[in-house]
């Protein structure tokens, strides 16, 4: 597994959409177990040739909803209307955010289910950009249709050059 992660890292996201497998303890798996043996223990009976290919195919997916900083800094200097996310806790947030981005809370989750048009255009982030990655795909599994991940993070952001502000 560790090889397939590496090759694609949206690898763990796509299985767990799809065959309910790396998402909690219970349907988790060992790094050093092979895909096959995997997919045997959680009764999958596609064969190993069609799930690789759905990895790959989440792989391409989620390369498409990755944005650069060089690109969001664009679309906010442009005044581009979409919604920015930051998806960190307090802690992480106390250094400083990207201006104008909105705090993910609970309130906030249930206004974008319940208010937000499924066609917002949303930017996720977070401090690398992992768990906006998954944010990405948990939205656009949600129909989120056009849903963004800062790749990086705040630190490519902040890597870049780029301003940051102090949470209200």
């Amino acid at each position: 597994m560790a090889d397939v992660l590496q090759a694609f890292p949206a690898a763990q996201r796509a299985l767990f959409r799809k065959y309910h497998i790396g998402g909690c303890s219970s349907c988790g798996f060992q790094p050093t177990d092979k895909l096959q043996d995997v997919l045997k223990s959680h009764d999958v009976e596609e064969g190993i040739d069609s799930v690789i290919s759905y990895i790959k195919e989440s792989q391409e997916v989620d390369n498409r909803t990755k944005i650069d900083s060089k690109t969001l800094k664009q679309w906010i200097d442009g005044k581009e209307t979409f919604r920015l996310v930051d998806m960190r806790g307090p802690d992480e947030t106390a250094f400083g955010i990207i201006p104008d981005a909105l705090q993910l809370n609970q309130e906030l989750v249930r206004q974008m289910h319940e208010e937000w048009p499924k066609n917002t255009k949303i930017v996720l982030y977070c401090q690398r950009g992992v768990r906006s990655a998954d944010g990405a795909a948990y939205l656009a599994g949600h129909g989120f249709t056009s849903v963004w991940s800062l790749s990086g993070g705040i630190e490519s952001w902040t890597m870049n050059g780029l301003s940051i502000a102090r949470p209200k």
